[in-house]
């Protein structure tokens, strides 16, 4: 049943059929709130939905691909039909095409960045334009990656999309703030079907699906864990108690809770009247090369007995 902070918001949650998208939608319900469940798997959207009315909440399905601005004014308007109102945007739907950049195709790349990154921007336009007009704020919650923060092999598409996806949340959070609507970037870690596919974490496969618990240097080094244990972030940023938080990107994963840092110059140097290319290598090689930033995601080693 509903138990507390939420009761009278309406939430939409994108890509909610399953894993993390299923996981925030049931415990914004289960914090009171009615949600538009979104998925291209009508089937998975109705099983969601089940889900949340099983349990004493409401909820109402939504069967569309995101990306479109007509797709994106459809889960407005079944927030507003069903509803009458909007107070929390979740654009959690994704794809992967994993190639490697000379093997990544057109179409690769068009359907990752139209999922998640126009995807991402036509959903919280419309949302951002329902909250205004309503006049009482709202929230705004988009969906980063480790990938979108460091890079990962074979992910050109959808780094670029996370990287951009946190942009949005620092411009939006600027444009929105007199509207008293928040945006954040929540960047989560979990255990899921693609995450048993990792090497590193063959041993554990059969482990979890026997149902044992994740080791703790998986929950604290890795920062995994399972998908429902991402979903108290998401409950929180829609809350009042986070009504203050906006423009951040903040990660959770198994035991861990990051707030990550935005980019900024990490040291500088001046010349008078410009650099030629003598000085730039001179300074490079006795002062920068010092601080350059590290790249790609890495995972610690994993000793399992």
């Amino acid at each position: 049943m509903p138990t507390n902070g939420l009761n009278g918001k309406v939430a939409v949650v994108t890509g909610a059929g399953r894993g993390l998208g299923r996981a925030y939608a049931n415990a914004l319900a289960a914090a009171g709130a009615a949600v538009v469940v979104n998925d291209l798997d009508e089937a998975a959207a109705a099983e969601t939905v089940q889900q949340i009315t099983s349990a004493g909440g409401e909820a109402v399905g939504e069967h569309s691909a995101v990306g479109s601005s007509e797709a994106a004014q459809a889960l407005v308007d079944a927030a507003v039909s069903n509803f009458e109102r909007l107070d929390v945007m979740v654009t959690n739907a994704g794809v992967l095409r994993d190639r490697v950049l000379w093997k990544m195709t057109d179409e690769d790349f068009d359907l990752v960045i139209n999922t998640h990154l126009r995807g991402t921007f036509t959903c919280a336009r419309a949302a951002a334009i329902q909250m205004r007009e309503q006049g009482d704020g709202g929230r705004i919650i988009v969906v980063g990656s480790p990938a979108g923060q460091f890079g990962n092999f074979g992910q050109t598409n959808y780094a670029a999309a996370k990287a951009g996806i946190v942009a949005f949340a620092r411009t939006w959070a600027m444009e929105l703030g007199r509207s008293a609507i928040t945006v954040n970037a929540i960047v989560p870690t979990a255990w899921t079907q693609m995450t048993a596919t990792i090497p590193i974490y063959a041993p554990l496969a059969e482990r979890v699906e026997a149902g044992e618990p994740l080791p703790r240097e998986v929950r604290r080094e890795h920062a995994v864990g399972m998908p429902e244990e991402c979903a108290p972030l998401v409950v929180f940023l829609a809350s009042e108690a986070a009504g203050e938080v906006t423009g951040q990107a903040i990660g959770i994963g198994g035991d861990k809770l990051t707030l990550y840092s935005h980019p900024g110059e990490a040291a500088v140097e001046y010349s008078d009247d410009g650099w030629t290319e003598e000085e730039i290598a001179r300074v490079w090689a006795e002062r920068l090369a010092s601080h350059s930033q590290p790249y790609g995601v890495t995972l610690p080693r994993l000793e399992l007995t």
